[in-house]
């Protein structure tokens, strides 16, 4: 099973995805912002991470960014979940180097299809 960081402000959807993805089998890393979010994705190396993009302190665009081009974490996946439906937000997010981007809140299993077939490789 695989090491999912899943990053969000908000406490109702960090337990809701944890607890969809602990239900998998997956073993669940959290973080409340962007920040943290870098932090824990350089000391962890998390096999896939699930990121928002409206956060304090860093955005989820800005540490997606960050991520997928630091020399440590760029190989790590990163799907974005926005409650954002724009088109722009989609494209700016694949330019930030991210695999996936879904709307919240994301339908259960669309979102592991596409972990594991990230997972896969």
């Amino acid at each position: 099973m695989a090491k999912i960081l899943v990053v969000d402000d908000s406490a109702t959807q960090l337990q809701s995805l944890t607890k969809s993805l602990q239900k998998h089998g997956h073993n669940v890393l959290t973080a409340v912002d962007g920040l943290q979010a870098v932090e824990i994705a350089t000391n962890e190396l998390p096999d896939i991470i699930l990121m928002d993009v409206v956060m304090p302190n860093l955005n989820g665009f800005q540490a997606t960014r960050q991520i997928t081009q630091g020399s440590k974490t760029s190989h790590i996946p990163v799907i974005m979940l926005s409650g954002k439906d724009q088109e722009t937000d989609k494209v700016w997010a694949q330019r930030q180097g991210a695999k996936g981007y879904f709307i919240k809140p994301p339908n259960e299993s669309e979102l592991l299809d596409t972990i594991n077939s990230l997972l896969a490789g």
